[in-house]
């Protein structure tokens, strides 16, 4: 953020001094050239004491190198010439991971890439106790993601993201835990195989589903044979369940001049010859 706060008090300042100065300058301008140099240079002193940080910043101000306090958000002043000023950025930052060449616990070659979301929590500890933090808590995450990867087979990799990314995560915070840093996540973006293993696990999977497709249908038949074996029963047990059957088959055929039904026998015929067999077989029997 731009600290026009203190441009501001040194141009007030500067036209200040030019204005009373002015008047001196006129009668004796070597004691006004005097007067305005020490006036530019304790203008400059003044106007650096003034520091404005925004609402996601701090400043941790240093006192002739020493952590003296930090200050912010918002308008702050320091001692000039003895303390110094660093600000930084307490919002959540996005960070990639680059791609990395892991090989799992089953021996297969991947690529895995990723981005990892921190903020800055104790900002005196990001200053003080890591030159770049930035840097270093992106070396972790790129050594976190390699160590937890090849303790995973592949079907564990491809299945437990999640599971993946809290290992990561966990990792990543215990090695940084005092660098007054806050990891909010670890997302795994991307895992890269070789092409050969992808064509064998698209063989696989298509395998699979023709096998499910195959049990399907063959318990869709069971279930029918077993229907029509009930509805078989059925019928033999009622006497007029046949002729029903066959005139709803004969309705199902449609009204249509196209379909030309024949009856080669009457129903009541075949009535009649079942009754005649059923008295044979009882005179038989």
């Amino acid at each position: 953020m731009i600290n026009y706060i203190s441009g501001l008090v040194f141009v007030v300042l500067l036209v200040v001094g030019a204005l009373v100065l002015i008047p001196v300058g006129m009668e004796t301008p070597a004691i006004a050239a005097a007067l305005g140099g020490g006036w530019l240079i304790g203008d400059i002193i003044i106007a650096s004491a003034i520091h404005v940080a925004a609402q996601w910043e701090k400043g941790v101000v240093f006192r002739l190198g020493r952590f003296s306090s930090v200050k912010g958000p918002g308008l702050f002043f320091i001692i000039p010439l003895i303390d110094q000023v660093k600000l930084v950025d307490t919002r959540i930052r996005a960070m990639d991971i680059p791609a990395q060449q892991v090989i799992t616990r089953d021996n297969v070659p991947v690529k895995i890439n990723g981005v990892i979301f921190f903020r800055v929590e104790q900002v005196q500890d990001a200053i003080i106790k890591i030159q770049d933090y930035r840097y270093a808590i992106s070396q972790y995450a790129q050594t976190s993601l390699r160590d937890v990867v090849g303790q995973m087979s592949l079907d564990q990799l491809l299945g437990e993201r999640e599971e993946i990314s809290k290992a990561i995560e966990t990792a990543v915070e215990r090695d940084t835990s005092g660098w007054g840093l806050e990891v909010t996540g670890i997302r795994i973006q991307d895992i890269e195989m070789p092409e050969d293993l992808k064509k064998m696990m698209s063989r696989q999977a298509s395998a699979e589903r023709e096998k499910r497709a195959t049990i399907t249908k063959a318990e869709g038949d069971r279930e029918a044979a077993t229907n029509l074996a009930h509805a078989a029963q059925t019928m033999r047990g009622s006497p007029g369940a046949m002729q029903l059957r066959t005139l709803q088959t004969l309705d199902g055929l449609g009204p249509t001049a196209s379909n030309t039904v024949v009856i080669a026998l009457p129903v009541n015929l075949i009535d009649a010859i079942d009754a005649v067999k059923n008295a044979l077989d009882a005179r038989t029997s």
